[in-house]
């Protein structure tokens, strides 16, 4: 006979702030009217791994059929190293791979570049290699970006504007236990961005971020603000065609217009890129809901095939 195949079990963390929880009570919902039940709160801060299982809120986690992960302002290495364990065991949203691929901004750019995806130009520096850096600088014009590889918000990125203001930055640099320096050329462009949001390989929303005056970072923890934008077929093919080069499930695609060069960058790719806020969405900014939408068919199909995969014949 065969044996029925049970209920598909989804965990959840989802952050909490900027309208968070209402998102995570929408997905939850929408879910169980499709048959699937969730656990949420699984933060895998509170998580133990022992004998070949990572428990974390009572949930062995190994059982569930697939586990979102939505929460970028709370990952630390602890959690990231449990998020590549589970994901040798179960579908994670995002997968493990294309989430670390896009959390390393150099090994995003180099992917993206060879194939034929515009992103800045950019080099890839010894830490001990100071010609190197001042001559990225004179190849980018006198100007140029540095990056940490990892992080979010733009948080440690420097704009480089000289070669005296790098060797003020040097002695910092080399004080530091990094490795090598990452850096990009600048790019004259209007302090304005477009922020794509693709789901399961489509385009569920777009927004604007501008950069405060006498800034030009567009980051909204940099002081950027938001705006409707309508994207054209240009910008949202380029999107796309991002996160389905880095295999990302769902992903925040960063653009903006290179007006030397009459072109679009991709400048970043967001493997956790946040729903419109209360106050955004009365802006008109009002995506969440075909996102949610397209969230939750592809969460049902992940955790379907998971769960599928536990029916099986008996004699």
């Amino acid at each position: 006979m065969t044996r029925s195949v049970a209920a598909p079990h989804v965990g959840i963390w989802m952050y909490e702030n900027g309208g968070g929880r209402e998102i995570e009570q929408r997905l939850v919902h929408a879910l169980a009217e499709r048959g699937i039940q969730t656990s949420t709160g699984l933060n895998l801060r509170d998580a133990r791994a022992k004998d070949g299982q990572i428990i974390c809120n009572g949930v062995v986690m190994e059982q569930l059929d697939a586990f979102l992960s939505y929460n970028a302002g709370q990952q630390t290495q602890f959690q990231v190293y449990l998020y590549q364990a589970l994901s040798q065991a179960i579908p994670t949203l995002n997968n493990y791979e294309a989430f670390a691929l896009a959390e390393d901004k150099f090994r995003t750019s180099h992917l993206l570049n060879s194939q034929g995806i515009c992103t800045a130009d950019y080099r890839l520096c010894h830490k001990n290699d100071m010609d190197g850096l001042k001559q990225a600088l004179r190849d980018f014009g006198g100007k140029l970006i540095y990056k940490p590889t990892d992080g979010w918000g733009g948080v440690g990125i420097v704009k480089i504007d000289s070669e005296q203001a790098l060797d003020m930055l040097l002695p910092f640099l080399s004080r530091t236990d990094l490795r090598y320096f990452y850096v990009e050329r600048f790019i004259d462009y209007d302090n304005t961005d477009y922020r794509i949001d693709v789901v399961d390989g489509k385009f569920v929303g777009c927004y604007g971020r501008k950069a405060p005056k006498d800034d030009w970072k567009t980051n909204i923890t940099s002081g950027g603000s938001v705006f409707v934008r309508e994207p054209d077929d240009e910008v949202v093919d380029l999107a796309i065609r991002a996160a389905n080069t880095l295999g990302l499930e769902i992903a925040g695609v960063d653009l903006i217009y290179d007006r030397e060069r009459e072109e679009y960058v991709v400048l970043e790719v967001n493997t956790i890129p946040a729903f419109a806020t209360p106050e955004q969405e009365a802006l008109g900014i009002n995506f969440n809901q075909a996102k949610i939408d397209a969230m939750v068919e592809l969460i049902e199909r992940t955790a379907t095939q998971k769960s599928a995969l536990h029916t099986h014949k008996v004699a």
